[in-house]
């Protein structure tokens, strides 16, 4: 029986844990705004160089002179995906 209630428990906070990073991932995705996005909603990589393309492509790094123009909230670090 005790075993029982500790993994509902723990099932619990996974399922608590989960619903929030829905909503985190889902604001994050809202936040980008400004300079760095088209009339279309997606990023405008125009001014890009190929290497800062391959890092957003390759790892969801959007590069720092684009954030600060656009005044993202991204974390510490400007991760978006990552491995």
């Amino acid at each position: 029986m005790k075993t029982e209630f500790i993994v509902f428990i723990v099932l619990a906070v996974l399922v608590i844990a989960s619903g929030i990073q829905v909503f985190q991932i889902s604001s994050l995705k809202k936040s980008i705004s400004g300079n760095a996005v088209s009339s279309n909603g997606q990023l405008d990589t125009t001014s890009w160089t190929e290497n800062e393309i391959m890092n957003y492509e390759m790892h969801g790094t959007i590069p720092s002179r684009v954030q600060s123009s656009s005044q993202t909230s991204l974390s510490s670090g400007g991760m978006v995906g990552g491995c």
